[in-house]
């Protein structure tokens, strides 16, 4: 016989059921969040335990050291670290003699940051010796200090004019850009790397506070580069930009030396002999329209770049496939994958010629708050290097006029610089080359 529960004893059983699925989830979740809590526990056993305690440094990283002496000037093939710092000046400078008093003050300001060491004490009645926010020893944090020369320099000292490297010249504006004068060119150019970004910050302060007599500000911009976990392999991709694609993919490999050689430095017969060893230095602040960009189709995305979002792998790899796979246009003549007006086919459509137009990109992200029209101030602060800034830069900037992209990112200062020579032993100075050119011309 058969027996028909009621409806309370139905809805009883319903409720037994519901409770014990409940309580099997409630321990599945409290399993999950114990087994995150303990790995989070394992990777970062010794939190601080009040909210005033400052987060916990890493040694390691904070003694890591770039050397400053060098055929080049570090801050340009180096491993990039995590944040960085670009900031241009004007000199205020009347003599050759003057330049060269700045330039051995910089110099041995960078050569200290770089090296860090105890701040040397000073009379409590004067101002302090150093800012004061690495504490009284500083560490190096990877920290580099790069230095570049702007046309203008040139331009208005006649002793210098003839010395001008000679693709060097005033960045000009482009069908996209919308160029603000205060955040454009320089007579100088110094770009901060470094760990922290309070690194940066101590040096630029550092810079600003000793060369007072020589240097006055123009513009800066701060930036950072997201951290990657290595694969498997231990490899580490790209970092990604705002828009969230990765940024670096089929850059030239900067420990290849004699890649570098031909591509970074410049040796070309027809420039001067003291700027063989230097590079040209392009900078480019691109703001990006993300809310624009964030309400876009994900295909439309990855079709304007060219590459998946995801992975970085060109359109045309397996699933398989990563950022470092070569994309094939030769089997894509029509551009039905890869489009024609992509990013990566434009900027290098991969021919016999264009290698003869590799550069070396060294960028930042940044964020700057918020502008006038609710819209968040966000993008790519652009830095590349090359041997011919008219073969490297603007060359390619020219194939990427017009671009689908131009429609989400908007170029709104930068310049172009020539970044000097490294300081090979003590008894040279940064740009010590140009000088003495200049006193023997």
């Amino acid at each position: 016989m058969t027996t028909t529960p009621t409806p309370s004893a139905s809805l009883a059983a319903k409720g037994l059921a519901r409770r014990q699925v409940l309580q099997a989830l409630g321990a599945g979740v409290t399993g999950i969040m114990a087994g995150h809590t303990a790995f989070a526990r394992a990777l970062a056993p010794d939190q601080p335990g009040a909210v005033q305690e400052a987060p916990h440094a890493d040694a390691v990283t904070a003694a890591q050291q770039v050397p400053f002496h060098g055929i080049h000037q570090a801050g340009i093939v180096t491993p990039r670290p995590a944040n960085g710092i670009m900031a241009a000046f004007d000199v205020v400078a009347s003599s050759l003699d003057d330049v060269e008093r700045m330039l051995k003050l910089l110099t041995e300001r960078a050569a200290f940051l770089t090296l860090g060491g105890p701040v040397p004490g000073r009379d409590p009645k004067l101002p302090p010796a150093d800012p004061g926010l690495l504490g009284p020893v500083v560490s190096p944090d990877n920290q580099t200090i790069t230095l570049a020369l702007g046309d203008s320099l040139f331009d208005r000292m006649p002793e210098l004019r003839p010395l001008k490297p000679v693709r060097l010249q005033r960045m000009v504006q482009f069908p996209n850009d919308a160029l603000e004068s205060s955040l454009c060119h320089g007579d100088i150019s110094i770009q901060f790397c470094a760990n922290i970004q309070d690194a940066n910050i101590h040096a630029l302060r550092d810079i600003v506070k000793n060369l007072s007599e020589f240097l006055v500000m123009r513009w800066m911009v701060e930036g950072s580069v997201p951290p990657e976990l290595p694969d498997a392999t231990g490899k580490t991709a790209s970092a990604r930009n705002f828009l969230g694609f990765r940024d670096g993919s089929a850059n030239p490999d900067s420990s290849d030396a004699e890649l570098m050689d031909r591509v970074v430095w410049v040796s070309a017969p027809d420039e001067p002999e003291w700027a063989h060893g230097g590079s040209y230095q392009a900078v480019r602040i691109i703001r990006n329209m993300v809310e624009r960009w964030d309400r876009t189709p994900l295909k439309e995305q990855e079709d304007i770049f060219g590459r998946r979002k995801d992975s970085g792998a060109p359109m045309d790899g397996p699933a398989d496939a990563t950022e470092h796979d070569v994309p094939d246009y030769a089997a894509d003549p029509d551009a039905a994958v890869t489009f024609a007006d992509s990013h990566i086919r434009l900027a290098n459509p991969r021919t016999a010629e264009s290698d003869a137009h590799l550069m070396l990109r060294r960028p930042f992200n940044y964020s700057r708050g918020v502008m006038k029209n609710g819209q968040l101030d966000q993008g790519l602060l652009f830095i590349c290097y090359q041997a011919d800034l008219e073969k490297g830069f603007i060359h390619v900037q020219n194939l990427l006029n017009g671009e689908p992209l131009e429609e989400y990112i908007k170029p709104i200062g930068g310049g172009y610089f020539f970044a000097v020579p490294g300081v090979r032993d003590a008894g040279e100075y940064l740009g010590s080359r140009l000088i003495d050119a200049a006193r023997r011309a």
